[in-house]
């Protein structure tokens, strides 16, 4: 009979599925939902049509600057921040139906941020391929 539960050894424990890279897991989390060029982000942060969210650590803000406009949450509160059900939501996280663009230093953090935004029912919720970086590549407002 085979022992289950943490006091399990390696062989003892059922199996589980394989485990899944990173790579793999921002493959599956993207094809959940459209994510947006930096010139449609702005458009569509410019027509009032979506919020722009930065969620880069303070080191890169400070270093490379800010997109004007943008809320600044640090990642590790985003949830509690946007969820319009929450106690410590931002006054602009008023329903599920808010359009927000996640946006990281270079598209790969905000990917996995977004998603976790979708399942608190944010199912607008998208990011910005290429970051902060291809926001400024493509020659888009910063300020510092």
């Amino acid at each position: 009979m085979a022992v289950s539960g943490p006091g399990a050894s390696r062989e003892e424990r059922p199996t589980a599925e394989r485990p899944t890279g990173v790579d793999e897991l921002l493959e599956r989390v993207r094809g959940g939902y459209a994510r947006v060029e930096a010139r449609e982000a702005y458009e569509a942060a410019r027509a009032g049509e979506a919020l722009l969210i930065d969620i880069r650590y303070a080191a890169l803000r400070e270093r490379d600057g800010l997109i004007p406009g943008a809320l600044v949450v640090e990642r590790n509160e985003l949830e509690w921040r946007l969820d319009p059900q929450g106690s410590h939501r931002l006054p602009e996280a008023t329903s599920h139906e808010v359009r927000a663009i996640v946006i990281c230093n270079e598209g790969y953090a905000s990917s996995l941020a977004a998603a976790s935004l979708h399942q608190l029912g944010l199912h607008r919720t998208t990011d910005l391929v290429g970051g902060f970086q291809a926001w400024r590549a493509a020659g888009l407002p910063v300020t510092s």
